[in-house]
């Protein structure tokens, strides 16, 4: 953990999010007419619901152009869903003219690769626990919880946390 982090938390609008890998476990599921499917964990939409009750938005930022991704998105209140974005970084301009935020009030959890440069422009940086190296080593906060079962959450009270240190029941 990074320096900082309750300061860097405290300016924290909007948290941006990864799907597979951190709101999944990344594994892929597929039944037997090739139809494919996620598996999300219900603490991580309770989280989205939380942070907008105490007007923290979040959104979603994939390389994927999936209709679960959109249909979990929508039950869950996320603000906006960004898909089909392979370079996550180039969209971060766009993203805060969206939200009228600036990079450093932004937080966003990724977990490989193609999340890294993102991670390394925003405000707060997070991965789950079973993300890659890099992403460990970039990131202010590595979540205690992996990808798929909670880390989403995890980040969601950590900032809560931080910006609201005194009320026992931001829920």
């Amino acid at each position: 953990m990074k320096k900082n982090l309750s300061q860097k938390c405290k300016k924290i609008k909007l948290i941006l999010t990864d799907v597979d890998g951190v709101l999944t476990d990344g594994g892929r599921y597929y039944s037997k007419t090739g139809e494919g499917f996620k598996k999300f964990h219900v603490r991580d939409g309770m989280g989205v619901n939380i942070l907008l009750k105490n007007n923290i938005k979040t959104a979603i930022i994939t390389k994927e152009n999936s209709p679960i991704v959109k249909k979990w998105a929508k039950d869950m209140n996320v603000s906006k869903t960004y898909s089909g974005i392979i370079k996550k970084e180039l969209s971060l301009k766009k993203i805060c003219n969206d939200f009228s935020v600036f990079p450093v009030e932004v937080a966003f959890i990724g977990d490989d690769v193609n999340d890294l440069k993102l991670l390394n422009l925003i405000g707060l940086s997070s991965t789950p626990n079973d993300g890659i190296m890099l992403c460990k080593k970039s990131a202010d906060y590595v979540c205690h919880m992996n990808g798929g079962f909670g880390a989403f959450r995890e980040l969601s009270d950590l900032i809560l946390n931080y910006q609201f240190p005194t009320k026992n029941n931001w829920y």
